[in-house]
């Protein structure tokens, strides 16, 4: 999400005039757009800041601006440690980027924290790194309270963007050559929730088709979540290929979106369903809604609806309490469910979160680093695992371009987001569909042979257009 900011901040950026610098010391403005997930962010920004003084002395006329969620919870310390900052703007006035640099300009630092949202990141201009996908992001803030996240500190409540506005702006990425996109939300799978509380139980406004859909004001008017909605009416856009989303709460992953992902050719069969924990007491601590055992079944019910799917989620090492017991639950449950990837974490106390005052519970480093290597081994042995019962077979990638590595090789994305590379003679363009045949296969990636081309690319090129 905090990329899809950076690519509106861009976009505005580059509205009003501007053009993307080759380095720090080409730029006339520098954004760090930052996160506050974990503590080595932090870390990365106050050095970043600490190696831009130098630059700012030399050349006073350049502006520097911090943005994001670290910006939004720690302002002032920003502003202590980073006096040569000279702008300084949260997660809810990101359209005012530019704004806010101008003022600057004119009348010094200033720093401007809203606590709700004047728009919705996708309602501002934007410049992507891939003209042929695109995020969409369909609600800000979150409802939940886990113990160790400080998203709802930053993002906010829980807001639903109203689906006939989501609908039209990917019918608008599809008449510019966008075949792929990504639906981005907190809890994805509660998208709506608010919009059909509001509704429920009253008279429907004139407008209620394009805020709830079609299904809702024709079906029963409960309140309940849009998403397997949503889901349908963006895969039936003429031009979109692909559909995929992130991220679902496993307390909220409803067997209606399970059926969409099995029935729609759109949907992409992967899904990134974040366990954190296999241990019923942490779980619980971390107040995430959900056993180890009903997320099992979850999974299980995914894979009963869903051919050929794959599994990746997130999890937490070393959460305060977390006992060697704990600990092997986890391994136990995620070599059980044999994961395709995992981003795995050791814990990290976000000040102002409940998980943070647990300092007499804290798990050593020492322990959770001996953990997070027992951790990655399993993971990694399913991810190799999976990846090699792919070779032999024909598998349809979106091209993302030259392999980063090695310009003879291109690089391919599957429908269950693995990366392929493989060589090409000719230069296919970014967002071309390819079937490729499987030869070989690693822990995080896949080797290939091209086999054919598809569908060439459709995007147009952007060119920006300076504001008068």
């Amino acid at each position: 999400m905090n990329e899809h900011d950076s690519e509106r901040i861009a976009g505005l950026l580059e509205t009003d005039g501007m053009e993307e610098a080759e380095s720090f010391d080409d730029a006339d403005v520098i954004v760090l757009n930052t996160c506050c997930i974990r503590e080595n962010a932090d870390n990365k920004l106050y050095g970043q800041l600490g190696n831009l003084k130098k630059l700012k002395e030399e050349r006073p006329d350049l502006q520097i601006a911090v943005g994001g969620c670290l910006a939004q919870k720690d302002r002032e310390t920003i502003r202590e440690r980073a006096p040569h900052v000279d702008v300084v703007f949260g997660t809810h006035n990101v359209g005012r980027a530019t704004e806010l640099l101008t003022e600057a300009r004119a009348n010094g630092p200033l720093t401007e924290i809203l606590e709700e949202s004047e728009a919705f990141p996708s309602a501002l201009p934007v410049k992507r790194d891939a003209n042929h996908a695109a995020w969409v992001t369909i609600q800000i803030g979150c409802d939940n309270s886990c113990a160790f996240c400080i998203v709802p500190a930053v993002r906010g409540k829980e807001i639903s963007r109203p689906y006939g506005e989501l609908v039209e702006e990917v019918r608008q990425l599809a008449s510019n050559g966008v075949t792929e996109v990504t639906l981005l939300g907190q809890n994805v799978n509660s998208y709506g929730r608010d919009l059909t509380l509001k509704l429920r139980g009253s008279e429907l406004p004139d407008d209620s088709e394009l805020l709830v859909g079609r299904s809702w004001t024709q079906g029963r008017h409960t309140a309940r979540p849009l998403f397997s909605d949503l889901l349908r009416s963006v895969s039936e856009i003429e031009g979109i290929r692909r559909v995929r989303y992130t991220s679902p709460h496993p307390k909220d992953l409803r067997v209606e979106t399970m059926d969409v992902m099995g029935e729609v050719p759109e949907v992409c069969e992967h899904l990134h369903l974040p366990l954190q924990s296999g241990s019923d007491q942490i779980l619980a601590s971390m107040h995430r809604g959900y056993t180890a055992n009903k997320y099992l079944a979850k999974i299980a019910a995914a894979r009963q609806r869903i051919v050929d799917l794959a599994v990746t989620t997130d999890i937490i090492v070393g959460f305060p309490g977390e006992s060697d017991d704990d600990f092997e639950k986890t391994l136990e449950l995620a070599a059980a469910v044999q994961f395709d990837n995992a981003f795995t974490f050791i814990y990290s106390p976000r000040p102002g979160t409940e998980a943070a005052d647990l300092v007499d519970q804290y798990v050593s480093q020492d322990v959770a680093a001996e953990r997070m290597e027992r951790l990655r081994q399993v993971i990694e042995r399913s991810s190799l695992h999976s990846n090699q019962t792919r070779v032999g077979l024909h598998e349809e990638v979106i091209v993302e371009g030259r392999s980063k590595r090695d310009s003879a090789m291109l690089t391919g994305r599957t429908r269950h987001n693995r990366l392929v590379h493989f060589p090409a003679q000719n230069n296919i363009r970014a967002g071309s569909y390819a079937q490729v045949l499987v030869t070989g296969a690693r822990t995080f990636n896949l080797n290939g042979e091209l086999l054919e081309v598809t569908a060439p690319a459709k995007h147009k090129t952007r060119i920006p257009v300076a504001s008068s």
